[in-house]
């Protein structure tokens, strides 16, 4: 481990402090190349601000040529991070919404993970991040990473094939197709993919419990997995002043998922063994998605209205076994089944219209969202007469309705170098959480009036400065909601709460570019925060995981980010980011407020080498953190890939491996002992070798007509 520990700091700080030495006894021939200095270069074509908003270039850009998805690309932007189970966050700490070319995605979060695991960086011609959203946008979009395509703006057709093979104890495979066909007057667009293959998972605990003895919780899942995904749409262009889209989508899984535990217990001194209860719970599982999002804007001049509206259904089912044994005579201890459906039904509806006078701009739009969450979950229990009963103290039956209607005027102004922009936003939220199974209903009504503000000089072309204020509400999730148990294993699960209040958070943010060097400042404090918290029963030495609000907590991030050049096929981007967060955590009628400081570092270092190889060196550094409860130890994580293109770029060929130490795992520790003593890992199959293959086709020959473009639509490309 140490060995493997000075190794990454060898190479997390080569680079920054590399300079050749000269010295009597041993000067540089000329035929020897030497690294003479650092230069921090300039690299205007990849990065630049958008009212605060870093953009960042992606097709041709040399940071992300061996990069096999859009994942991947995500994991080495700047101020953002994706976890082992490919979740996204900005600022280490927000969830934001994924937009796809100035829209936002209305997908599940797995047909979402899918989509952006199908598209290869060639597809994508640039990313913007935004993480402090203006009243422009929904007020629970604390950040937007919005994914601007590539566009075919040639007639005929062209089309691109994309296929992975990860390999580590077993593998997986990844294969999309994407289609499109230009013609004077329209763009038609398909897509296709099929992902297969096994994934794994091992949860580890070590608990003290109250009687003194010492239990050891071990969990393996294997999930073998099938995804299908079709997407079809039409971009028709009526005339010069006219636009109207059509998209139509499906994505279908299934999951076999195979979770296996031990519940290991022995007394204080660990010699004598108290009970060893062995677990088995097979999973079935398989969801349904439909999509349907149909866009029409209008063009004339300097005004311009734009209508976007979506649908999506989703359905789950699960059923599950939950089997504990003895596992020195097999003696069956207790066994129950469940059976799950879940359908969400989701309508938005968007109208905007904007009208540019001279150097400022007005906007305003509404915005009518509906959804409907049902969850009916059945349990039953083997009795002791050998047959299954209904269990009503597991069973749930579940609905939430939540109705938003939403509307904003926003105005900016140019003075020269000065952009102000302003906007006010109301959301009025209407929700009803109904626990059918113990008869609680809980409705809630609210308007909430939510400002943002931005002003950004331009000093000269190198040097830019923003300064954004916004307020958001964040409402609880439905999975936040649902008062069902979900289990890790035979006595640790977690359960929802449908009292949960939403969340208010008031944010400032400032952003400095010099030349490629962004650094940027955000403060802020949430109010209401929602949580879990865990509740341990000595008596049966249940754990549960409960949510609840906290009062507030305070929060601040520093990020600074600048590329290095060493030599002519060396180069390097740093990422440095440290966070602050101050919670206010009442817990068992004490109260917990602890100050945490945490810092992250990434380097991203690029090697281009003869005959077109590409070599990319990715490592990152977590220091240890957590909250008022948890001790979160610090990890770092090594990848390495290389890339090569053939036949005049059109076939693309990348190998990559990927956490190479096996290092990525998430351990965490209770703080106070007093309370409860535990300990647990969390850990994914992130260690794999990597094999993509990715190749271009097609026949467009002419250019089409250029499509009128708005301002905004202009400063991103």
């Amino acid at each position: 481990m140490m060995i493997r520990l000075w190794i990454f700091i060898l190479l997390l700080f080569l680079s920054i402090f590399a300079k050749s030495q000269k010295t009597d006894s041993l000067r540089p021939k000329d035929s020897i190349q030497t690294i003479s200095g650092v230069v921090i270069q300039s690299a205007p074509r990849n990065i630049k601000l958008n009212d605060g908003n870093m953009i960042l270039n992606i097709s041709g850009n040399k940071d992300f040529k061996t990069a096999v998805n859009i994942l991947e690309v995500l994991k080495k932007t700047p101020g953002v991070t994706v976890d082992q189970e490919d979740g996204i966050f900005l600022n280490g700490r927000i969830s934001p919404a994924i937009f796809i070319d100035g829209k936002p995605v209305v997908m599940s979060s797995q047909e979402l993970q899918a989509y952006l695991r199908s598209l290869s960086p060639e597809l994508v011609e640039s990313l913007e991040v935004n993480s402090n959203p203006s009243s422009k946008y929904d007020a629970e979009f604390k950040g937007i990473i919005d994914i601007k395509l590539k566009r075919n703006v040639n007639l005929g057709w062209k089309g691109s094939y994309s296929g992975n093979l990860s390999v580590n104890k077993f593998n997986y495979r990844e294969n999309s197709l994407n289609i499109s066909y230009n013609t004077e007057k329209a763009t038609y667009n398909l897509q296709m993919g099929y992902n297969s293959g096994i994934s794994t998972y091992r949860y580890n605990a070590l608990q003290k419990l109250a009687n003194t003895n010492v239990m050891r919780t071990n969990t393996y899942q294997k999930d073998e997995a099938t995804i299908g995904n079709l997407q079809a749409g039409i971009d028709y262009r009526i005339n010069d002043k006219n636009r109207l889209g059509f998209t139509i989508r499906g994505n279908f899984r299934e999951h076999d998922r195979n979770r296996s535990g031990m519940l290991y217990t022995t007394n204080n001194d660990e010699t004598q063994l108290v009970f060893n209860t062995a677990s088995e719970n097979p999973i079935d599982y398989k969801q349904k998605n439909y999509g349907i999002t149909t866009d029409y804007s209008y063009q004339n001049k300097n005004f311009k209205l734009s209508f976007l509206g979506n649908y999506l259904l989703v359905e789950n089912k699960q059923k599950d076994d939950f089997i504990n044994r003895d596992a020195p005579t097999s003696q069956v201890l207790s066994y129950w089944k469940s059976d799950l459906i879940n359908k969400i039904n989701i309508y938005t509806a968007q109208l905007d219209a904007s009208q540019k006078l001279g150097n400022a701009n007005l906007e305003a739009g509404i915005k009518f969202s509906r959804s409907h969450t049902q969850n009916n979950i059945r349990y039953d229990t083997l009795s002791v007469n050998e047959e299954f009963t209904f269990d009503p103290t597991r069973s749930n039956r579940f609905s939430y309705k939540e109705k938003i209607l939403a509307g904003y005027v926003a105005y900016n102004h140019k003075f020269d170098k000065l952009q102000i922009n302003a906007g006010l936003r109301f959301e009025n939220t209407k929700s009803i959480s109904d626990a059918i199974t113990v008869d609680s209903i809980v409705s809630r009504s609210y308007l909430e009036w939510l400002p943002s503000f931005n002003a950004q000089y331009t000093f000269n072309k190198s040097n830019e400065l923003s300064i954004s204020y916004s307020r958001k509400i964040t409402r609880p999730v439905f999975s936040q909601l649902n008062p069902f148990r979900y289990y890790f294993s035979p006595l640790n699960y977690w359960i929802g709460n449908p009292y949960l209040r939403p969340s208010f958070t008031n944010q400032l943010k400032a952003t400095y570019r010099y030349k490629s060097w962004i650094t940027s400042l955000t403060v802020g404090k949430e109010n209401d925060v929602m949580t879990r918290y865990p509740l341990y029963n000595p008596s049966t030495n249940v754990l549960e995981y409960l949510g609840t609000n906290l009062p507030y907590r305070k929060f601040a991030t520093l990020e600074t980010s600048f590329p290095i050049k060493l030599t002519k096929w060396w180069s390097m981007n740093s990422q440095i980011a440290g966070y602050y967060n101050d919670e206010f955590r009442p817990y068992l009628n004490e109260v917990f407020a602890l100050k945490i400081y945490n810092y992250e570092i990434r380097l991203n270092q690029v090697f281009s080498l003869p005959k077109g190889f590409t070599i990319n060196l990715f490592t990152n550094y977590e220091s240890r953190t957590g909250n008022s409860l948890y001790i979160i130890k610090p990890r770092y994580s090594v990848d390495i890939s290389v890339q090569k293109s053939w036949f005049e770029n059109t076939l693309n060929t990348k190998i990559s491996f990927n956490n190479i130490f096996d290092t990525y795992d998430q351990r965490l520790e209770f703080r106070h002992k007093q309370i409860m003593d535990n300990r647990f890992t969390h850990w994914w199959d992130s260690r794999r070798l990597v094999f993509s293959l990715s190749y271009s086709f097609g026949n467009s020959n002419f250019q089409t007509k250029e499509i009128q473009k708005t301002e905004e639509e202009n400063r991103t490309r």
